[in-house]
């Protein structure tokens, strides 16, 4: 399990990041210096297309930033640190969009973070089950993602994301395709994770009341963090 809150130190750190696209003439993020302590939650806002969710995406090095470093616990992604372990070990993503797989059913949804791992069937099974029992989704396993609410599916797809019992939760608009009572609920169960196990807590969000929620919050306009 992640260390409690309160242990600080460095978890994620970027340097100098910049990324662009479409041979420089866009660019996302023009030289972003940030960091995030062991534990923290930290909501990152702006308008759209300012950069936010490029700067999660190299975070969680799910990209490569053009110039800058991305450093987890010192160390320099894609370079000490490698980006398929890291992804698979460290970090947990959560999405707007959910991405479950629609011909799996939830329990062998959550089944699919583990495939890296090499864990045996049975542990997949058990693991993923407990989780799911652990988010109130013990009566609803055997069900395909067709057969959800919004707010269930993305409850299966945080039991996914805690699977490997990751030291850091990023989360891209996670209440984006809900309604308010399932908004509240989703929110609610982040926070219980990161309060009881732990876990660096990273949301993008649009919505005002979620960003001025967390503890600390980043603004970013136009690639660049706003002081």
């Amino acid at each position: 399990m992640s260390s409690p809150i309160g242990a600080g130190g460095s978890i994620l750190e970027a340097r100098g990041l910049v990324k662009s696209y479409d041979e420089g003439r866009v660019e996302a993020l023009r030289g972003v210096d940030v960091r995030i302590d062991a534990g923290e939650y930290v909501a990152i806002s702006g308008p759209s297309g300012s950069g936010k969710s490029t700067l999660l995406h190299l975070l969680g090095g799910l990209d490569t930033a053009t110039q800058g470093q991305v450093l987890f616990k010192g160390s320099e992604l894609g370079e000490s640190v490698d980006l398929d372990s890291y992804r698979s070990r460290q970090v947990g993503f959560i999405f707007q969009a959910f991405h479950l797989l629609p011909t799996l059913r939830a329990v062998e949804n959550v089944q699919v973070a583990m495939m890296a791992l090499n864990y045996k069937p049975n542990h997949r099974a058990e693991r993923a089950a407990a989780l799911l029992e652990e988010l109130g989704l013990g009566h609803r396993m055997k069900h395909f993602p067709s057969e959800l609410s919004a707010g269930e599916r993305q409850r299966v797809a945080i039991a996914r994301a805690l699977a490997n019992d990751p030291a850091i939760l990023l989360a891209d608009e996670p209440t984006g395709n809900l309604d308010s009572a399932n908004s509240a609920h989703i929110m609610e169960i982040l926070r219980g994770i990161r309060e009881q196990r732990g876990t660096t807590l990273i949301i993008v969000t649009h919505e005002s009341g979620i960003a001025h929620d967390a503890p600390r919050h980043i603004r970013i306009r136009d690639g660049r963090i706003e002081a």
